[in-house]
């Protein structure tokens, strides 16, 4: 007797990568603080070269003034749905990960009701009442998070399709006093997963995820300007960046390692590691520790396609967006094929850090 089971497969991508490009020299005449208010005495010039070689960014892209996050969002799930050729009205459920909702260009405001799933739907122009629309946060790894959620629902037998987005535009939210205010970028990412039967595993495979609040809970936060002159009930985010590299550097490498052992695979099985785009610096060394752990000294830098230097982080849009691009041949160098296994993975507030292994179809 052949035994089939339920496995859930991606259909269609898709992304938004904003047409705005802000260089890192659009930063070097910013007044620049610490923590304390006293001003950074060190010219403009140098910490944005300073930066680039911490977090290899040299540019990254911004939303349009009239574009909200669920906008975005919208225009990556159309590309999306377009590319897998599926009848919107027959998805049981859209799933969007985002950090601050519908922050408007020049507001402090994080708007998130209705839901930006709602928002999106509405937004399709989908009528189908028993679409189920609703929002993860989930910090960086929100996506993550959301598709392996999704995927329970298909294996279950409970739904047939999912249209999982990541969208932010973090760059509005950002203490333009903060040195930190020049990784954040904006993006959105979408994909439509659909449920089908195999004989052999193949799409969303085992997950691994893990969230550590005893040490770690305020790595990323919601916090006052630097500026001590402007008003303190606007909010912005706040990220102790050493910290934060030292966490991803210890955990990550365990977590994938622990995936890759829960599916039962080896690291040379792996043909693409998409990582949540936070560092270059710092993925670079989580790919050398994941390397390690399995005796291997020198990292193959080919199964980690990067977009951070061109793109800056945005945030949850970061893994899809990677995805889309990757899928299409649209990354020199990098592509996927049938049967091929990648781990998506990432890190971020919470602390949060999730991976999942899938294989292509």
């Amino acid at each position: 007797m052949i035994t089939r089971n339920l496995y859930s497969i991606i259909k269609g991508s898709g992304s938004y990568i904003p047409p705005i490009i802000v260089s890192n020299n659009s930063f070097a005449d910013r007044q620049f603080m610490n923590e304390d208010g006293t001003k950074i005495e060190t010219p403009g010039e140098e910490i944005v070269e300073k930066f680039e070689q911490i977090t290899d960014i040299s540019e990254r892209r911004l939303a349009e003034e009239q574009y909200t996050t669920s906008d975005i969002a919208t225009l990556a799930s159309e590309e999306a749905l377009k590319d897998a050729g599926f009848d919107r009205e027959k998805l049981d459920y859209i799933i969007i990960a985002h950090n601050l909702g519908d922050m408007k260009s020049g507001s402090l405001y994080p708007d998130i009701m209705p839901t930006l799933a709602s928002r999106v739907k509405k937004k399709l122009g989908i009528k189908n009442p028993h679409t189920v629309a609703y929002d993860m946060t989930f910090g960086c790894p929100g996506w993550t998070q959301a598709m392996i959620q999704a995927n329970y629902y298909l294996k279950s037998g409970d739904a047939k399709s999912a249209l999982v987005i990541g969208a932010d535009t973090l760059s509005r939210a950002m203490d333009p006093h903060d040195r930190d205010s020049m990784i954040f970028a904006d993006g959105a990412g979408a994909v439509v997963i659909e449920a089908v039967e195999s004989e052999t595993p193949v799409g969303i495979l085992k997950h691994v995820t893990r969230t550590d609040t005893e040490e770690h809970l305020d790595l990323l936060k919601m916090g006052d300007s630097f500026n001590k002159e402007l008003q303190q009930d606007s909010k912005y985010v706040k990220m102790l960046g050493r910290k934060v590299y030292n966490y991803g550097l210890t955990y990550v490498p365990l977590v994938a390692k622990e995936c890759l052992e829960k599916n039962e695979l080896d690291l040379k099985d792996v043909s693409k590691i998409l990582i949540h785009q936070a560092n270059a610096k710092m993925d670079e060394a989580i790919l050398k520790r994941i390397f390690r752990l399995y005796g291997i000294k020198e990292p193959d830098y080919k199964t980690m396609p990067m977009t951070i230097r061109k793109l800056g982080n945005s945030s949850v849009a970061t893994v899809p967006t990677l995805y889309d691009l990757v899928v299409k041949n649209r990354m020199e160098g990098h592509a996927l094929h049938s049967g091929d296994y990648v781990m998506m993975t990432s890190v971020g507030a919470g602390m949060n850090i999730n991976a999942f292994m899938y294989r292509m179809p």
